[in-house]
């Protein structure tokens, strides 16, 4: 089809080279006849050899220009030579010359009309309703490329570019005017802005977050592209914006790790990770299968995340993968797995996490967090594992909740394994919240500001730190390559975000207002709904006041106590007799004693304990009912902390459970 067409343009810019050269229109027949024929035999093999065949009618856009004046000047060159060459009679040479350029005119204006009507770009004018206006900022290659794909979108337009470099001020970028930033109050107004696309992929982070601040106030929305290595397998696409999240507005750089002594420590080797199929285990197994090791054993209780990292792994690598499926409270499982691939590492990433949920189901949370630690650590110690490195959180430091202290009696496990001696060596990595992992603030944010708010915080002077998944997961991966057994990880997160202020941020970026008392007219309200059981208002990354700096200029060293294993065994015998027995009130005075730095904001809120005493509600729509402040009526479950024998004193083992009878 498009051959047929490029002959026929070929006759009729021969026929229209005449009548310019001669002056009035003469007859296709003899001379002019020879002079089309000899058109149409050159212009389409040169066409087929420039490539010009092989792109689309219908995706047709300014692209095409270049090359169409690339095939026309190949097919031009010869022509003028054949022509000047031969002499041919009636034909004159300037033919040679004018045919050339009315056919690289006819073909650029031919494909452009085709692609502009079988591209639907014609059809959504027609159609067209109101469509939002966008700048683009970065007139650089990326942002030329997005201008270009955001002229297929059905429902916005671009009208120019902003960019900082002065010597494009008034200029025209594909054919859109370059602003200068400072201007963008003013096109706001005058242009009808409606968002701001930011295409600035080899930006630093510091200098987004200067540009995003300055965006901050405006209305408008700020959508953004993925970094340089997102695009550096294909183009961009307007598919590829998307909205922007707290990680475009950290004001540190990402911590990277030193991936020569990461490969070095896993390459080659077998790795086993628990808790695979979880946000952090995950991209865990995503950093580690990049290193490169022999196998990597995946472990994980739900079954559509073990197969969905499964697919994602196998996709990307050979390497050898192995998805299991089971539990870190399984003993026999867990021995069982070790026995029959002897791993070198093992990566433990298995726990409950969300803290109002482990406040409301304690005995699970303990079971998991630490009963599961000590089955996956002890396992690890009798099969010859070389190193284990536990996921942490700051939660443990001085823990409010009981989530944070089970955390932190994990890590006593380790460090009393670590103190023991043994083959393995164990190793500890504590990082702050981990931004789009799952129960993430900044998700249910956006959530709320689609639905039109309000924003929920539960206090407005509550801070954490963010890190992002890749770098929570790198760095655990880089304690690894560091540890020499016992020690705490910990990373330099820069400084804390007040929650508050993330909310007042992401409600601006999406060009709205935070509705308040001095600005009734706003958009989005932020409501202040209380404190959840647990919840602490700063988090913590260290306990002692004294860490020790690493090869790494951004990962450091706790120096923590920790308890003697002999002790500790005994202790965690009877934590699981009170687990089993479902002592709910017995088993959070053992956690009190055994992590000496817990202390609860709340009291016991098991929603088993709470149904039993005629206090927990029906109502699904209020998950959290009791108030750290409040005060309870008195009830069964209700227990201040109790000193718990923690020495060489013997146990009284007859006053024990069955189950701790057993064990002892």
């Amino acid at each position: 089809m498009a051959a047929t067409m490029d002959a026929a343009l070929c006759a009729l810019t021969v026929w229209l080279a005449y009548y310019l050269r001669l002056g009035h229109f003469v007859s296709l027949a003899g001379r002019p006849t020879l002079a089309a024929a000899l058109s149409v035999a050159l212009a389409l093999p040169a066409f087929y050899v420039t490539g010009l065949y092989r792109m689309a009618f219908r995706r047709a856009g300014t692209e095409i220009i270049p090359a169409s004046a690339l095939a026309c000047f190949a097919y031009g060159l010869c022509y003028a030579t054949i022509i000047a060459a031969y002499a041919f009679d009636n034909i004159p040479r300037t033919v040679g010359i004018i045919q050339p350029i009315l056919l690289f005119l006819a073909i650029s204006a031919t494909r452009l009309a085709v692609g502009y009507v079988l591209g639907g770009q014609m059809q959504r004018r027609i159609d067209a309703k109101p469509r939002g206006r966008m700048l683009i900022y970065g007139a650089g290659s990326s942002g030329r490329q997005l201008a270009a794909a955001m002229g297929t979108s059905r429902e916005s337009s671009v009208i120019g570019f902003l960019d900082d470099d002065q010597s494009l001020y008034g200029t025209r970028v594909n054919g859109l005017p370059v602003y200068p930033p400072h201007r963008l109050g003013e096109l706001i107004g005058t242009e009808r802005v409606s968002d701001v696309l930011l295409a600035l992929p080899s930006a630093s982070r510091q200098r987004r977050n200067e540009i995003i601040q300055g965006l901050r106030g405006l209305p408008v929305g700020v959508r953004t592209l993925p970094g340089l290595m997102d695009l550096a397998h294909g183009r961009v696409q307007a598919s590829d914006l998307r909205e922007l999240t707290i990680e475009d507005l950290l004001s540190r750089d990402p911590v990277a790790p030193h991936a020569a002594s990461v490969r070095g420590k896993i390459a080659g080797r077998t790795v086993l990770v628990t808790g695979a199929g979880g946000s952090i285990g995950s991209e865990l197994c995503r950093q580690i299968i990049a290193a490169e090791p022999a196998c990597i054993l995946l472990l994980e209780a739900n079954e559509f995340a073990l197969y969905a990292i499964h697919r994602n792994l196998t996709e990307v690598s050979d390497v050898t993968v192995v998805p299991l499926l089971g539990s870190v409270i399984d003993a026999f499982r867990i021995n069982e797995i070790m026995r029959a691939w002897s791993p070198d590492m093992v990566f433990h990433a298995a726990a409950y996490k969300h803290v109002p949920l482990v406040e409301h189901n304690p005995l699970e949370g303990i079971r998991n967090n630490i009963i599961g630690t000590r089955r996956v650590a002890q396992a690890a110690l009798h099969n010859g594992v070389r190193d284990f490195v536990l996921v942490s959180t700051d939660k443990a430091v001085r823990p409010t909740n009981i989530m944070g202290a089970t955390k932190r009696l994990a890590e006593l496990v380790l460090q009393g394994l670590a103190a023991e001696g043994g083959a393995t060596c164990f190793s500890m990595v504590r990082f702050g919240n981990v931004l789009g992992s799952s129960g993430s603030v900044v998700p249910l944010f956006r959530e709320q500001i689609r639905q039109g708010g309000p924003v929920t915080i539960t206090h407005p002077d509550i801070t954490r730190y963010f890190m992002t998944i890749p770098e929570a997961a790198q760095l655990v991966v880089q304690a690894s390559a560091m540890a020499r057994g016992g020690e705490v990880f910990v990373l330099d997160m820069g400084e804390p975000v007040r929650i508050v202020d993330l909310a007042r941020n992401m409600i601006e970026l999406c060009g709205l207002t935070v509705r308040t008392a001095d600005n009734p007219d706003g958009d989005i309200e932020i409501a202040t709904v209380g404190m959840r059981p647990g919840e602490k208002l700063y988090e913590e990354l260290l306990i002692g006041a004294d860490p020790r700096t690493t090869s790494h200029p951004r990962i450091m060293m706790a120096t923590e106590h920790h308890l003697p294993w002999p002790m500790l065994r005994q202790q965690l015998d009877v934590m699981e007799a009170h687990v089993e027995a479902g002592e709910v009130a017995a088993a959070r005075d053992l956690l009190c004693a055994l992590v000496a730095e817990f202390a609860p904001a709340s009291d016991i809120v098991d929603w088993i304990a709470l149904r039993r005493d005629g206090r927990a509600p029906n109502a699904v729509d209020d998950p959290f009912p009791v108030h750290p402040d409040a005060v309870p009526p008195p009830s069964p479950v209700r227990s201040a902390p109790t000193a718990v024998p923690i020495g060489p004193a013997p146990l009284d083992i007859a006053t024990l459970p069955v189950a701790a009878r057993l064990a002892n």
